[in-house]
């Protein structure tokens, strides 16, 4: 059986849906009459979040769950010589049990769920170019963090496709946006146009570009000079990566 459409769900589960990317994804599916619970790790933003945008509260039953968006991410600045050393195993671990284990749990958690409903479900996550091509070096944990949750993203889709799930399994590819991702750096604001950045994307340019992706049911969505460097990829590797699938 062939996976549903990505906006065909009800309710989606959103991950870091307190502020930035996961925010933006809330609203714009809101927008379009879904239902939205958010999760995130500051209680208060989500509570001002859920009252401003109209989601529902994550602790509300939600049976009728046929989505989930896998958006939480830490980015930690971690040296390991030189003069500004400074690499925390246990805050690399914490960083690793939010980008890694998180979506993974939840991704094999909710696959029975979604494949035992009629329309079956939708599962989207959330890497980053950083995670296709590591030239940000600051961040040498987030990079290898999302180069594993992009390719077991193609693993986890391959895998259902050939069990003939009806589960849709898409990737959101972000460049730099305007976020509080920066906010552990010297410079937290050093991903804003402000400052700056000029390849940075409000949330609103990034949002425009994903839900577009969305409407073309789009495996890899991307937007910005994320969209160069995920075909660049996908030329490359594709192909290969296609044979093996079968």
């Amino acid at each position: 059986m062939a996976p549903v459409s990505t906006l065909s769900f009800k309710c989606a589960l959103i991950t870091g849906g307190g502020g930035g990317i996961g925010r933006g994804m809330a609203e714009a599916l809101i927008a379009l009459g879904k239902s939205v619970i958010i999760a995130g790790r500051m209680e208060a933003n989500l509570k001002k979040t859920a009252t401003e945008i109209g989601a529902r509260d994550i602790t509300s039953k939600y049976p009728e769950l046929d989505c989930v968006i896998n958006n939480a991410g830490v980015q930690r600045p971690f040296q390991i010589l030189g003069p500004d050393y400074g690499f925390d195993l246990n805050h690399a671990d914490q960083e690793i049990d939010t980008n890694i284990r998180g979506p993974m749990h939840l991704c094999v958690g909710l696959v029975p769920h979604f494949n035992s409903l009629p329309n079956g479900g939708v599962i989207m996550n959330v890497p980053s170019v950083l995670g296709y091509n590591p030239f940000n070096i600051v961040n040498p944990v987030y990079n290898g963090t999302k180069a594993w949750v992009h390719f077991f993203t193609m693993n986890l889709r391959s895998q259902l496709r050939q069990a003939g799930s009806k589960i849709k399994v898409v990737e959101i590819v972000p460049p730099t946006v305007e976020t509080d991702l920066h906010r552990e750096r010297k410079d937290p604001n050093d991903n804003k146009k402000a400052h700056g950045n000029s390849i940075a994307l409000s949330v609103s340019e990034f949002m425009e570009q994903i839900q577009a992706g969305w409407e073309k049911d789009l495996d890899t969505c991307s937007a910005g000079l994320g969209n160069e460097l995920v075909e660049k990829w996908y030329g490359a590797y594709g192909e290969a990566y296609a044979k093996a699938e079968g």
